[in-house]
């Protein structure tokens, strides 16, 4: 049976995949994004600013007036952020806050009404390993993604008795765009992350399939992939383990830090 789907940051990267998984089902998509896709998507598109109540409210009103009503919200829109404490901004902060946690905030009080008033409903919220474990230098980034999680687990027991479900997903490191919306006050540790996520063996097609098979099984959370889910394994059951290998980290960003500054300082 063909669904209702509206996908928020679909023009690209995870969203796309994704986007491209409903389309090959027979679903009807929306994109949702400040960018116009790539032609030949099978899917609508209507641009969206995720922090804007007057974007989310047109899009509600499109998909009311073009579908009679939506069957499920893909939350995915959002930015890559970082940086060690005393270094990023509080404007990152705000920023990342805003776009990361509100955005998909926002999304769930839009359409959460008319997936009440039928009855039916499934929201999908793009958290991230990020969200269930929380590594060095990206405070603001692991406090969002954190709070995508806390949530949707609020919100699938809230909305379970009107039949709506709602799902976590929580990627690692995958080869995306993402990178390439880094930016802020702590470069190094931005460099690291680009590093990561260029290195990664997985591309978002790979997460993709993951992902909607745990849509299938109306899955709480879903962690897509063999190192995210090793690295929550290790954080539950070899905790010694997995705190030492966090201080590690730590230490390579105050190296890397620290040499940064040194060739700026002579240059």
């Amino acid at each position: 049976m063909s669904r209702r789907v509206l996908v928020t940051g679909g023009a690209s990267g995870l969203g796309a995949a994704l986007v491209a998984e409903f389309v090959a089902r027979g679903d009807r998509v929306l994109i949702c994004d400040l960018q116009a896709p790539a032609e030949g998507t099978g899917a609508d598109y209507l641009r969206l600013n995720v922090t804007s109540d007057d974007d989310w409210a047109a899009a509600l009103a499109w998909v009311n007036e073009q579908w009679g009503g939506l069957d499920v919200l893909v939350n995915n829109a959002g930015i890559a952020s970082g940086g060690r404490i005393d270094v990023a901004t509080i404007e990152e902060w705000q920023r990342v806050i805003d776009i990361n946690l509100l955005g998909v905030v926002r999304g769930c009080r839009t359409f959460t009404p008319g997936f009440k008033a039928q009855g039916s409903g499934h929201i999908v919220n793009t958290a991230s390993l990020a969200g269930l474990v929380h590594p060095p230098g990206m405070s603001s980034y692991t406090a969002v993604k954190a709070g995508v999680v806390a949530l949707s687990e609020t919100l699938s027991y809230e909305l379970d008795p009107f039949g709506i479900f709602v799902t976590a997903i929580c990627p690692g490191f995958f080869r995306t765009n993402l990178a390439s919306s880094i930016a802020g006050s702590d470069t190094a540790v931005g460099h690291i992350a680009a590093r990561l996520i260029e290195k990664s063996t997985y591309v978002p097609d790979q997460i993709a399939a993951q992902v909607m098979a745990g849509i299938d099984e109306q899955a709480m959370v879903v962690v897509p992939d063999e190192p995210a889910r090793l690295a929550v394994w290790a954080k539950a059951n070899e905790r010694p383990t997995y705190d030492q290998e966090q201080r590690n980290f730590a230490a390579r960003i105050k190296a890397i830090a620290e040499q940064a500054e040194h060739t700026e300082g002579t240059s």
